[in-house]
Formats: C-alpha cells, structure tokens, sequence
C-alpha cells in the first residue's frame, strides 16, 4: 500500500488515501506519513473504522502517548479501555448525555476555542489523531490554523518584536475563563509551562506563531499589554486565508501537528451525541525549546 495526498487547502492540510489503518503499518509508512505531517500539518484518513485498540495501535506507531489534562485525575471513571484514549464527547460513561453545567460540558466549550493539545505541560504534544464514531445532524466541524504561514505573514516590524518574547501556558486558564473553578491540587498537578513565541518546527524547519488560548500572558511584558498582543497575533493567525474547516464524517481519523497548528471545534447542540476519541503523541523536541524558554 501506498500513502497517497490530495491537498485540501491552497497552504496546508491533505486528504490521504492507499492505507488501511486498521491494519498494522510499517516503518517505510510511519516515515510517508511523518514527511506528510511536516508538509501539510492536518491530514485527513476517510473510511477508516478504527477499534480503540487499533487506533492506539495506530497512534502508538508516531511515539510515546499522552493523556493530557486525564493525568488530573487518575482512575476516573471512563468509556475507554485505555488511558491514553481522551474521550472528546459529550456522552457519559453510562450512555448519557452530559449536562449543561457538567465539567465534562465546560470542558467541551473549552475546546471551540483555539488552542494546541498539551501546549501547556512538557513535554507538549506533538500529533493528535481523533477519530469520529458519531456526528450531530449539525455543527460540530473541527477547524485548523496554520502557525507557519501565519508566521511568515507578520509584518516584519512585529515579527522582530516578537522573536525574543515568551509566553506563558497554562492547563486550566480556559476553562477558569469559561466559568470552571479547578481546585488548587488540580492547579498544582499541571504547573504552567514558558515557550519562545516564535517556535522552530523540527520537521519543516519553519519558524511557527506560538499562540492559542492556554497563553495566559507574556513574560516580558505588564500583563494587560501583553494579553492585547496575544489577542492581536491570535487573530493575526487565525484568518480565514490560514483556516482549514473539517466536516466530519463517521470514520474518518484526521491527524494533525500541534507544533504547527491551532485547531477549535464548532459549535453544535449539546442535546445530540457528539462522539470522537483522541490519542496524542509526546513531542520530545518541545522539551528542549522549553528548558531555553525558562532560561531566557
């Protein structure tokens, strides 16, 4: 078999064919698919009716899995067999629906804002992969921004403004700001994490726009002036000329790099099942470019 791509964006992001990701792949087709990542950033699977154990299987093929913000609480009650499964869903363990007020619902809103998975913990993450079981009859589209051509638009003034500056992310900052009071063992379970503002991709070698919702505020400068540049250089990145928009269909797996992306769901009626599992892969480069970030 062989990894086939059909750009779906005139900057990023690709529809991919010729692979049955059900099926055990090899080390030739890891590398195909890495050296798509570093191209298109997002690239889409259809038709791929993955078990949780063979998406896992899949996942495990790009490096070592992550469970995110489920490290905060170890043994909750769940509807995957395995801890690195994150359920982006609004079903609860026993078929129902959450509820409207329910952390798990908040927790959802968070994710219609832009972000990138793990960018607040160290190592970050590097490939998420969700996988779609079931859609709402509306809404629920998932959109990606690319931080390298947004980068490579800034004025160059502002890009040498910039290149020096850091900011800081941090695990619950959206979902404090969308009403949710996490406890301070929940607060101290994830500290928050410094990174450069402009990042070096380390596959492309491109330089990325660091930005989404997890920043809380830039290290150099007061806060108020340096929350207005994160809200400036969000929107910078997130015009519609850097937006790839993802319309889900059961059975489709899109894979995309959170070193060179933000991405945000859409809204959708929280009546209706919403069902898509996650599986993210460590990024052990973002280690180094922390450690320099805490030493700027």
């Amino acid at each position: 078999m062989t990894l086939q791509l059909r750009p779906l964006h005139p900057l990023f992001a690709a529809e991919a064919s010729g692979i049955d990701l059900t099926q055990p792949i090899d080390a030739a087709t890891v590398k195909a698919i890495d050296d798509a990542m570093d191209k298109y950033a997002v690239v889409v699977f259809r038709g791929q009716p993955l078990t949780e154990d063979q998406q896992v299987a899949f996942a495990s093929s790009f490096g070592t899995l992550d469970a995110g913000l489920k490290k905060l609480h170890p043994g909750a009650p769940s509807r995957f067999r395995h801890e690195a499964t994150i359920d982006i869903s609004n079903v609860r363990p026993d078929g129902g629906l959450h509820g409207a007020s329910d952390r798990k619902t908040i927790s959802n809103f968070a994710n219609q804002l832009w972000h990138s998975d793990s960018s607040f913990q160290r190592p970050a993450a590097k490939y998420s992969m969700l996988h779609s079981v079931v859609v709402p009859s509306k809404g629920g589209q998932t959109e990606y921004a690319d931080l390298r051509s947004a980068c490579d638009a800034l004025p160059a003034d502002l890009k040498a403004e910039i290149e020096s500056l850091h900011s800081v992310h941090a695990a619950l900052h959206s979902r404090m700001w969308l009403g949710d009071k996490p406890s301070a063992a929940e607060l101290a379970k994830m500290p928050p994490v410094q990174w450069p503002l402009v990042r070096t991709h380390s596959g492309s070698k491109r330089k990325v726009l660091w930005v989404g919702v997890h920043a809380t505020h830039i290290v150099e400068k007061p806060i108020a002036e340096g929350r207005m540049l994160l809200a400036e250089l969000l929107e910078h990145a997130t015009q519609r000329e850097f937006v790839y928009r993802h319309e889900w269909q059961v059975g489709d797996l899109v894979i995309w790099d959170n070193r060179a992306t933000i991405h945000r769901g859409r809204r959708f009626d929280i009546n209706q099942p919403r069902e898509l599992r996650r599986t993210t892969t460590d990024d052990p480069d973002s280690v180094r470019d922390s450690v320099l970030a805490q030493a700027a």
